[in-house]
């Protein structure tokens, strides 16, 4: 097992990506404060000022506050406060951080450690960055990681053809379940499963596509054999964890969840879509015939069926105990599909 799962070698990146942001807008502010100081109507610089020391001064401000503030933005509360709205966290991490500036400002000032009403200036400055940096973590948790860098560099203007792995994740026995629980229930019940697979997901470089009702669409990328075998594992790591956290949904819910899964790979076209709401899409037979697969699953009592063509691109499964199910003719297809289960060695 890594040392640091993947959500917290993303999590790190993140840190990392605002740490480069905020040292490089210390240096703007320094660099702006230096043509303020040299326009006509300006009083001019203190004794001893020096440009370099401003920078310097600025870009260690905005070194120190990355490596702390944005540490409490990325590692604390966008972990702990998951379940409030975005607005909220937004507009409280804004506050204290504006709060706090600004009592250091004046501080500073009074001590005559700095221009007041440059210092308040500042704080304003940084409290404004504060603000934008967390909308874009928030904005980035929402699309998925690296989906929203992807509409933002417009990578999917022009529909692209890709290579993909996707498996259809689905709940057993749904319906009686959210009869059993009610709609509340049933839906912090899906909420709390949904947030338990993510690890899981993450740490086999699964992308989570979408959630549709009780079920979770996964994709991966094309990799070496290894890499495309993560989505076998991934299935399994996923049914461990849920099993150890047994206790959890037993005392929450009486019982605990089950799922069955369909994984397939084949070529997609991948674009943005959409006007008010934009989003990238895949689409293309493989998807229609992963839900297929997913649906035997129950016909066959297996818990994971996978297509030949998915197991031939990935080459030896040491691990897994493979079970033909025989070439089966998926309903509103023409074309037979040779499907497999799966089962770990025991």
């Amino acid at each position: 097992m890594p040392v640091f799962s993947r959500r917290a070698r993303l999590q790190f990146r993140q840190l990392a990506a605002i740490i480069v942001s905020w040292f490089c807008i210390g240096m703007l502010v320094a660099l702006y404060d230096h043509q303020v100081l040299h326009t006509r109507n300006a009083l001019g610089t203190a004794p001893g000022y020096k440009l370099a020391a401003s920078i310097l001064l600025n870009a260690g401000i905005g070194l120190f506050g990355a490596l702390t503030g944005g540490s409490l933005l990325v590692f604390y509360v966008n972990v702990k406060y998951r379940d409030r709205s975005y607005g909220y966290t937004i507009a409280s991490v804004t506050i204290c951080f504006l709060l706090i500036i600004l009592l250091i400002s004046i501080v500073l000032g009074l001590l005559g450690m700095g221009d007041l009403h440059r210092l308040i200036k500042n704080g304003v400055v940084w409290a404004a960055v504060v603000a934008i940096t967390q909308m874009m973590l928030q904005v980035n948790s929402k699309f998925g990681y690296g989906i929203f860098w992807d509409l933002i560099r417009g990578k999917y203007n022009t529909p692209k053809q890709e290579r993909r792995i996707f498996m259809f994740l689905d709940i057993n026995a749904s319906t009686t379940i959210a009869e059993e629980l009610g709609d509340r229930r049933y839906h912090a019940f899906l909420k709390d499963f949904f947030s338990d697979i993510t690890n899981p997901i993450l740490n086999n470089k699964g992308e989570i596509y979408q959630y549709v009702g009780d079920e979770v669409v996964i994709a991966w990328r094309y990799g070496a054999e290894e890499e495309n075998s993560q989505c076998i594992r991934c299935f399994f790591d996923i049914k461990e964890h849920i099993q150890s956290l047994g206790d959890k949904y037993l005392s929450l819910y009486g019982f605990v969840p089950t799922f069955k899964a369909g994984i397939h790979c084949g070529e997609v076209v991948a674009g943005e879509v959409g006007i008010i709401k934009r989003d990238i899409t895949y689409s293309g037979d493989v998807l229609n015939t992963t839900a297929r697969i997913q649906g035997m699953c129950k016909q066959y009592n297996e818990e994971v069926i996978a297509s030949a063509e998915l197991l031939a691109a990935l080459g030896t499964l040491s691990n897994y105990v493979s079970q033909v199910l025989g070439s089966i003719r998926l309903r509103g297809k023409e074309k037979e599909t040779l499907l497999i289960a799966l089962k770990p060695m025991s």
